[in-house]
């Protein structure tokens, strides 16, 4: 036995007073709250008091007086008997046959060892046998911790989910106890002594007990969880490798230093060396690091994967973009290959035919697929799979002419022989969208190869789920660009047929009149007019193809809308009556050639709303900074929903065989310009299209203005 010295007395008194303290004031919380730990409150309450006395005899005597020893093999009766009642919480004192006899011997164990000491202590002998009895009572010391820990185990391990809620609080605060108790005992048993540290922190465990019962009876203790993330457990582990191989290196030298005699340092320094070599060439091997993740995953955690840290980097690897990020495709087959270690993959999707056909490639340059990688037996095998996607283990195809799974008919088609033969392939994931197989991912063998189970598949099925969505949604947008150039395409063609019908239906209504006013000198002038106005129309309308669908224009004149207009006025006069009522002289901004196409569709408009006597009036003024152009008619008119509704939008017309391009037309070259397109119509009253444009002089000074300020 040792005598302290130096500081550790003083670090004792402290411990051991701060101990007492805590077990103190959680035993008081212990008595007022009656509705925890139910008929085990008052045994837990007298061994966390007692386990404070304790404490307190310590801080006060020391470590080593006889009081604090007599309180200590009463602090294990107290918690022996209080682990007793933590058993009646849900019943199982009354199932579990060996409880009560193990309790018992522990207890005579302790009773036992208090007897040695007293003994001892009266015996006139005490001084002679005192090695004897101190290797005596550390035995049995070891015994009741012992014992004591396995009892905690037991309580723990073999209670029911909501009994451990409970139970966790007081089993944590024995586990603290007694293993302190198992090491300091174990210790002072190898060096036939105690250790001043040793003895000093004795009184941590009683800390630990008090803090342990004080947050258990705290509201809300029962949803506190201590779960450690996988990357601190390997750590641990680690951890725990390289302090087992430096005992071992120890624990070797000094055997060598033994045994060796005369080649102690050589022997020493070969050992070493090997060792070093040995354990840098495991450290750098891939897959030992993979073996030792995968007993890790599988003895310490309830399951393999954590779904958090999983779902977190498939998010991130979908979620990035960049070059170096790739294409949707790699970051699909990147996103299922780091689930499972994967070093490489390949992403079959559909082609035109139904079949898969390779489609991208990630970190597997050399394998060789096929133009067709699996047949259309193959999608629909895939499509009828209830279950929402059976992944494919090819190990087990290799291994076995027997069907991977007895309730699912794999055809042969199903797995070409390219995989088969392909050494590096080692599961299929099929990617469902719905009832609808979308894609296939080939994940490569990884560096540790093993056996795919039920948590690999329902992880993969959920990822390969849900990248399938991805992959829809890339078809989907895909098919949206397709149509919309379709669709601008469409456009384009409706417009050049809506001119081409306002050009003959100009060419028709002149046929018709010419047969009544051939003769006339002043009817054939202008029907010259009008037949050469066509033609230009007719040539120009190639050119103006590229422009149609668009809704901005390069560069902006100066305009004379009053010259527009009377140019205009001239082309329909003929067929009917049109009338330029008013027209101020007007210079605006935009392009002549498209704010004569806006009169002409609105002027057209407006003579088939119109009756064949009822005229078309223009006008042009200006008011302020815009010049102003409207289109009057006493037609049919327009309702206010249609429009609000349905003027402006591409082929929806009131007029039977219109195609309603002509509105919309008009107000997106007006738009182009700068300008705005109004309207006022009433039904079987007429309407009233009124444009306005920026004056030419306006839309200088505010652009010299914005440039300015840029």
């Amino acid at each position: 036995m040792s005598v302290a010295t130096g500081i550790w007395p003083i670090v004792g008194s402290i411990v051991w007073g701060t101990g007492a303290f805590a077990c103190l004031i959680a035993a008081g919380q212990l008595h007022a709250r009656p509705e925890k730990f139910a008929s085990a409150r008052r045994a837990l309450t007298f061994a966390v008091a007692v386990t404070g006395l304790w404490a307190l005899i310590g801080a006060l005597a020391g470590p080593g007086s006889l009081g604090t020893e007599l309180a200590d093999s009463l602090r294990n009766l107290g918690w022996l008997f209080a682990l007793y009642r933590l058993f009646a919480i849900d019943g199982r004192h009354a199932s579990l046959a060996p409880v009560r006899p193990l309790l018992a011997v522990l207890g005579f164990v302790e009773l036992l060892q208090l007897a040695v000491e007293l003994l001892l202590l009266g015996s006139p002998f005490g001084s002679t046998f005192a090695d004897l009895a101190f290797h005596t009572v550390t035995l049995f010391r070891l015994l009741v911790a012992t014992g004591g820990l396995m009892l905690v185990h037991n309580l723990y391990g073999g209670a029911a989910q909501n009994a451990r809620l409970a139970l966790r609080w007081p089993s944590l605060a024995l586990a603290a106890q007694w293993g302190f108790d198992l090491n300091h005992y174990t210790v002072s048993y190898l060096l036939a002594g105690t250790l001043d540290g040793l003895v000093a922190l004795r009184g941590i465990a009683a800390v630990a007990i008090g803090a342990l019962i004080a947050l258990g009876l705290r509201r809300g203790s029962e949803s506190l969880r201590f779960s450690p993330s996988r990357a601190v457990m390997f750590q641990s582990a680690s951890l725990m490798i390289i302090g087992a191989y430096l005992v071992f290196m120890v624990a070797i030298a000094r055997w060598l230093s033994w045994a060796g005699q005369e080649l102690t340092a050589e022997l020493q320094l070969a050992f070493a060396g090997t060792a070093a070599i040995v354990l840098a060439t495991l450290a750098s091997s891939r897959a030992l690091r993979a073996r030792l993740r995968v007993t890790l995953n599988k003895h310490l955690f309830q399951h393999r994967y954590d779904y958090r840290e999983e779902w977190l980097r498939f998010t991130r690897t979908m979620a990035r973009v960049g070059p170096e990020s790739g294409l949707l495709h790699e970051r699909v087959i990147r996103a299922v290959a780091d689930m499972t270690d994967s070093p490489a993959g390949l992403l079959l999707t559909m082609n035109e035919q139904g079949d898969l056909a390779l489609a991208s490639r990630w970190q597997w340059p050399t394998a060789d697929v096929p133009a067709l990688a699996l047949p259309a037996a193959a999608v629909h095998a895939f499509e009828a799979d209830r279950s929402g996607g059976f992944i494919v283990d090819l190990d087990e195809l290799r291994g076995s002419d027997a069907l991977p799974r007895p309730d699912w008919a794999l055809p042969q088609q199903a797995v070409s022989d390219w995989l088969l033969a392909e050494p590096r392939a080692w599961a299929l994931v099929p990617l469902h969208h719905f009832d609808r197989l979308v894609g296939m991912v080939v994940l490569a063998r990884p560096a540790l190869a093993r056996r795919l189970d039920w948590e690999d598949f329902d992880l993969l099925r959920v990822a390969g789920q849900q990248l399938a969505s991805y992959l829809a949604e890339q078809s989907g947008q895909e098919a949206l660009a397709e149509a919309g150039r379709f669709d601008d395409f469409n456009r384009r063609i409706a417009f050049v047929m809506h001119d081409i019908k306002n050009l003959a239906s100009q060419l028709s209504l002149l046929a018709r009149n010419a047969e009544a006013h051939a003769e006339n000198p002043e009817f054939r002038a202008d029907m010259l007019v009008t037949l050469r106005n066509a033609a230009d129309k007719l040539n120009a309308l190639l050119a103006r193809l590229s422009r149609y669908g668009t809704t901005a224009v390069e560069s902006l004149t100066p305009v004379a809308a009053d010259h527009v207009a009377r140019r205009v006025v001239a082309q329909f006069k003929v067929g009917h009556r049109i009338e330029l009522i008013q027209s101020d002289p007007c210079l605006v901004a935009g392009r002549e050639g498209l704010l004569e196409q806006v009169l002409v569709h609105l002027v057209q408009n407006a003579i088939d709303a119109s009756a064949a006597d009822s005229p078309v009036f223009i006008q042009v003024a200006c008011e302020q900074l815009h010049g102003v152009i409207e289109v009057i008619d006493a037609g049919t008119g327009m309702s206010a929903e249609f429009v609000r509704t349905g003027l402006f939008k591409p082929f929806v017309s009131t007029k039977p065989g219109g195609f309603g391009i002509g509105a919309y037309e008009a107000r997106e070259l007006v738009r182009a310009m700068g300008g705005r397109l109004d309207v006022e119509s009433r039904e079987g009253l007429g309407s009233r299209f009124t444009i306005r444009l920026p004056l030419a002089e306006a839309a200088e000074l505010l652009n010299n203005f914005a440039a300015k300020v840029a």
